[in-house]
């Protein structure tokens, strides 16, 4: 994709979802793209993954979060992190939520920010998305998901190790 191209996508995509973002100005964030090319290659990674991402602002700073209706349809089918992958002796997953993150240049979303970005507007309707996980749960084996169902947001634990088809990850990166 040029990134003219992705650029017309972010700016329909800011222009049609308002709430996100209210009183931010699309020059000031195409500004701060243009001049940062390095945060212009991870939002075209978001992209391209299927994370549909758009700027939020969580806690007075400005983000490009993931807002896919559901998990990003390529980050799918992923454990927690390469610790879990590598210790799972029978059908390990291709690829952990960690590594590809890493990979796409983003961070996993908090427990926090996932409530935050849910209170936005509801996401994971029928996916679910790995979160940030603190270091007391992961060390005990264990990491921690959320999704919304019945009109509530439910964050949930599983073992690290666990992957499901309709399990992913959102991500996120200043900007």
């Amino acid at each position: 994709m040029t990134e003219n191209k992705l650029i017309q996508i972010l700016e329909e995509r800011f222009e049609n979802n308002k709430t996100r973002h209210p009183n931010v100005n699309w020059n000031d964030v195409l500004e701060k793209l243009t001049a940062h090319s390095d945060i212009l290659q991870v939002v075209q990674q978001m992209e391209e993954t299927g994370g549909e991402p758009d700027v939020f602002l969580y806690q007075e700073e400005l983000y490009y979060v993931d807002f896919s209706k559901e998990t990003p349809l390529h980050r799918t089918n992923c454990c927690y992190d390469e610790k879990a992958r590598q210790a799972r002796k029978k059908f390990p997953p291709f690829q952990s939520a960690e590594k590809l993150a890493k990979k796409i240049g983003i961070q996993l979303l908090n427990e926090a920010f996932y409530r935050a970005l849910q209170e936005t507007e509801p996401l994971d309707l029928k996916t679910s998305s790995w979160l940030e996980t603190p270091h007391a749960i992961r060390t005990l084996g264990g990491a921690l998901f959320g999704d919304n169902r019945y009109q509530h947001v439910f964050i949930y634990h599983n073992g690290a190790e666990s992957y499901y088809s309709t399990r992913g990850f959102r991500g996120y990166t200043a900007i």
